[in-house]
């Protein structure tokens, strides 16, 4: 379950427009790499997101590069989920790698708008709006949410390795 308000940005958000191409070799702490998320699009989205709060964009979000870096700076600000009509693939894997949860949904994107409060049930796979509109999406599947409740892949891999 994730609370938090909606940062509500369009279609086609690229890799190098969440975490810009110029760090991505230079940069590695993760509190540095949450500080870069999105500024060539939003500058004031790295200094004034909360934990929990949701970004929800429109088509092919994450296209571009694979740089996982744009994945895990969503992750580290603090990103409860990211709501979209659709991913780039690659994108998409390396956000569950990340154990930052994606939702696809074609009608929450046009109906939310930034500052709304939402929460999501990734289980139910219910999105519900301040205004009492319930978005459903298919569920995360088991697998994904396990993922994703270890905190990312890496975590997932050594907690089941230690069993």
């Amino acid at each position: 379950m994730v609370k938090g308000k909606v940062w509500k940005y369009g279609d086609d958000v690229n890799t190098d427009v969440i975490f810009p191409g110029k760090y991505t070799y230079t940069v590695t702490d993760p509190a540095e790499i949450a500080s870069h998320a999105l500024e060539d699009l939003d500058p004031d989205f790295a200094a004034n997101v909360k934990p929990g709060d949701v970004v929800v964009v429109g088509r092919n979000f994450g296209c571009g590069s694979s740089r996982e870096q744009a994945a895990f700076c969503l992750k580290y600000a603090g990103v409860g989920a990211v709501v979209a009509e659709s991913f780039a693939r690659i994108f998409y894997r390396n956000a569950i790698n990340a154990g930052l949860p994606m939702v696809v949904s074609k009608d929450a994107p046009d109906a939310l708008v930034t500052g709304d409060p939402v929460d999501i049930d990734f289980t139910a796979g219910e999105l519900r709006a301040a205004d009492g509109k319930v978005f459903t999406f298919p569920p995360l599947p088991p697998e994904v949410m396990a993922i994703v409740e270890a905190g990312g892949l890496v975590e997932y891999v050594k907690r089941r390795l230690n069993r």
